[in-house]
């Protein structure tokens, strides 16, 4: 078992408080436990905890909505505040620091050339301009923040692509998977086995579809930008 901690969240008027297992709780605001519950030392919600002093379910479900005790903990560990280590905290950085970055690359283009907006293009760009990262706020919810703080640097427009592509017939099985995962919209066999496709994906993503499909097909699949 790992060091205790108190997790608090107030909102203004009261406070609420729970003793959890530091490490577990890192784990759990860091998305590799699911189970909130598994990080407490004490199943309770306290006003103080250090003197041990209960919260009322009345004023738990005021500010909580609810009193579900794994509804109410998940709450206070991503909305409260969570004593964290200064390793955790670098750690957690630079976990959210990527998936800003695999998000705005995937879903996106540099519309001056319409190409994608690379991670490194993106990652570059939010050094240069010295973008701040909330360690714990969720990554969808700060994209729009750096996108409009790199935009000077690094325009960026999210947009769908749609690509036509030609499957030869002896790699529409190693291919077929792909296409749905990349948002199969239409599919048609021609007369010599092969498969004519269309598939819609974020235009962020449209060099990964080309590394996968060349190398299942060994070069031979036929593209084609369609809007």
């Amino acid at each position: 078992m790992g060091k205790t901690v108190t997790a608090k969240y107030s909102d203004g008027k009261d406070s609420f408080e729970i003793l959890v297992d530091a490490d577990m709780a890192y784990e759990y605001v860091t998305g590799k436990r699911k189970e909130p519950l598994s990080v407490l030392e004490a199943e309770q919600v306290f006003k103080d905890a250090r003197k041990g002093e209960r919260q009322s379910d009345e004023k738990i479900k005021k500010v909580f909505g609810t009193t579900d005790l794994a509804s109410v903990v998940d709450q206070i560990l991503k909305k409260g505040d969570l004593p964290i280590t200064t390793e955790q905290r670098a750690k957690m950085l630079e976990e959210k620091r990527k998936q800003i970055i695999d998000i705005i690359a995937r879903n996106s283009i540099d519309p001056r050339t319409n190409a994608p907006a690379t991670a490194l293009r993106v990652e570059n760009a939010m050094k240069e301009a010295k973008v701040s990262i909330d360690p714990f706020k969720n990554a969808n919810e700060q994209v729009e923040a750096v996108v409009k703080k790199i935009s000077m640097l690094l325009p960026i427009k999210f947009t769908n692509i749609k690509i036509e592509v030609i499957i030869p017939a002896d790699s529409v099985n190693r291919c077929y998977n792909t296409l749905k995962q990349f948002g199969l919209k239409s599919e048609e066999w021609m007369s010599n086995g092969s498969l004519k496709a269309v598939v819609e994906f974020p235009a962020g993503m449209q060099n990964e579809l080309y590394d996968k499909l060349n190398k299942a097909t060994q070069g031979r699949v036929e593209t084609k930008i369609l809007g």
